[in-house]
C-alpha cells in the first residue's frame, strides 16, 4: 500500500502536467484537432476519428454502421461513444478520454520500467542492468514526446489498443497472466495485430507467475492462457454480434485489414503497392506480406527467449513498420518502450543517422503531401518516398536495438570480449 501511494505521489504531478498540456493545446488551438484527425499519418482507413463519428451517426439513426462502407472498425465502440455527448457540439468530454487514455497508457509503461524486467529477467541479467531510467523518466518520454500529443490530439482509436498492449504487458510482468490475457484480448478485438503478441506474452507472464499459484509447465500454463484468449474474443464477438445484429462486422472491421479493400494513403508500405498490383497477383501478394509480418514472432520469441519483454519491444516496431494500416500512433507504442532499455543505449551504433532519418521524414512528410495532393506539383510517388524513408528510419531502429539486445546477451556470456569490435562476416 505505502508502495502505491509513493508511486502516486510521484507521478501525480507528472500526470497533472500532461493532462493540462494536451487540455491547454485543445483550449488554445480549438481547429488543431481537426486538422490533425484529417493528416494521413495520425488517422488511417480503421482508426480514424472522422470514420468513428460518421457510425456512430450511422448508428444513433438505427442503420447498420457497415452499411456505407466508410466505418471499419470494432462494434463495442459506438456505445462508449454514444454515451459522450456529441463530439462536433460538445468536443471536450472527447478530449477527456483520450487524455485519460494517453495516462492510463503512461502509468502502464512506468510499471513495467519499475519492475526491473527489461534488464533483468527470469533467464538473464544484463551486466549493466544498473544503467536503467526509473518509470518516471520512461512514463514522461512517453507523455512528452510530441508524437504521442499529436497522436492524442487527432483521436484515432489505436490510442485504445495502445493503452489494451501496454496493460496486457504490465499485468503479465506483475504475474496476472488472466488480466494480462483479458486485456490483450481486447487489443485483439480492435485491431487484430496484437495476437501475434501472444507467444512472447505468455513467456513473459510464465516467467512472472507467482510462486503461490504458479504452473510449472510451460506447454501446459501456454493452453490454460491460449483458452482464456479464445474464450475472451468469443464473448467480445458475441457481445458485437447482439449489438449490430449481424456477422457483417467481422468483413469490415478484420477483414478489411486481411483483403486491404481500402487503399486510403497512409504512412505504410502496403498502400501504393496494392493501388499499382494487377488484380491476378493481389491475392498471392496479400499472402506474402501477411506472412511477412507473422513471420518474424516465433524466430525472435525462440532467439530471444531469455528476454520476453525484448521480443515484444521489437515486434511493436516491426509491426509500426510493416502492418496494413500503421500510423503516428504504432510509432508512439514503439517509443515508448524503448526506454526500458535504456542499459543497452551505448551499444547503439547509429542512434544519429536513426534519429535524422526520424525526423527528416517527419518534417518532409507533410509536405510531400501537400505537394501531391493540393499543390498538384508532385505525385503518389512523392510521399510514397517519403514514407520509404520513414520506415527505413523505424527499421534502422529496430534492427540497431536487436544488435544491441544481442550483442548484450553474447557479452554476458563471454566476459573477455566486452568493449571488443564484432564484425559479422
Amino acid at each position: 500500500m505505502n508502495h502505491g501511494k509513493m508511486h502516486f505521489q510521484e507521478t501525480a504531478g507528472l500526470y497533472a502536467a500532461a493532462a493540462l498540456l494536451r487540455l491547454v493545446l485543445f483550449a488554445f488551438f480549438p481547429g488543431l484537432p481537426d486538422l490533425l484527425t484529417a493528416r494521413v499519418e495520425l488517422s488511417t482507413a480503421v482508426t480514424s476519428f472522422k470514420r468513428l463519428q460518421e457510425g456512430l451517426f450511422l448508428y444513433n439513426h438505427n442503420v447498420s454502421p457497415y452499411d456505407g462502407g466508410v466505418y471499419h472498425q470494432a462494434p463495442l465502440l459506438l456505445p462508449l461513444f454514444s454515451l459522450l455527448p456529441d463530439p462536433a457540439t460538445y468536443p471536450i468530454f472527447a478530449y477527456i478520454l483520450y487524455i485519460i487514455v494517453d495516462l492510463l497508457s503512461a502509468d502502464a509503461l512506468y510499471k513495467i520500467a519499475e519492475s526491473g524486467e527489461a534488464s533483468a529477467s527470469r533467464l538473464f541479467t544484463s551486466a549493466r542492468k544498473e544503467r536503467k531510467w526509473s518509470g518516471y523518466i520512461v512514463a514522461a518520454l512517453f507523455l512528452f514526446n510530441p508524437f504521442t500529443i499529436a497522436t492524442c490530439m487527432a483521436r484515432p482509436t489505436n490510442v485504445f489498443t495502445t493503452c489494451a498492449i501496454l496493460h496486457a504487458i504490465a499485468k503479465a510482468v506483475a504475474g496476472n497472466p488472466f488480466t494480462s490475457m483479458l486485456a490483450l484480448s481486447f487489443a485483439t478485438y480492435l485491431s487484430m495485430y496484437p495476437i501475434l503478441l501472444l507467444p512472447p506474452l505468455i513467456l513473459l507472464a510464465y516467467d512472472r507467475q507467482h510462486a503461490s499459484n504458479r504452473i510449472s509447465s510451460l506447454p501446459q500454463f501456454s493452453v490454460v492462457n491460449i483458452a482464456a484468449v479464445a474464450l475472451q474474443l468469443s464473448i467480445l464477438f458475441l457481445g458485437s454480434y447482439l449489438l449490430s445484429g449481424s456477422w457483417e462486422f467481422l468483413a469490415s472491421t478484420y477483414g478489411i485489414q486481411l483483403t486491404l479493400t481500402d487503399l486510403t494513403p497512409n504512412v505504410g508500405l502496403w498502400w501504393y503497392f496494392f493501388v499499382e498490383m494487377f488484380d491476378s497477383f493481389r491475392a498471392f501478394f496479400l499472402g506474402v506480406f501477411w506472412l511477412h509480418l507473422s513471420c518474424y514472432v516465433g524466430g525472435l520469441s525462440i532467439r530471444l527467449r531469455p528476454q520476453p519483454l525484448a521480443v515484444l519491444t521489437l515486434l511493436l516496431g516491426i509491426f509500426a513498420i510493416f502492418k496494413p494500416y500503421p500510423s503516428v500512433a504504432d510509432t508512439t507504442l514503439f517509443l515508448g518502450m524503448v526506454p526500458l532499455f535504456r542499459h543497452v543505449f551505448p551499444l547503439l551504433r547509429y542512434t544519429f543517422v536513426t534519429t535524422s532519418t526520424v525526423l527528416y521524414s517527419t518534417f518532409l512528410g507533410p509536405a510531400f503531401y501537400y505537394l501531391w495532393i493540393y499543390a498538384g506539383s508532385g505525385n503518389a510517388n512523392f510521399f510514397y518516398a517519403i514514407t520509404l524513408v520513414w520506415s527505413l528510419g523505424q527499421s534502422l531502429l529496430v534492427s540497431d536495438l536487436a544488435f544491441a539486445l544481442l550483442r548484450d546477451e553474447w557479452e554476458v556470456e563471454r566476459p573477455e570480449m566486452v568493449g571488443k569490435e564484432i564484425r559479422q562476416i
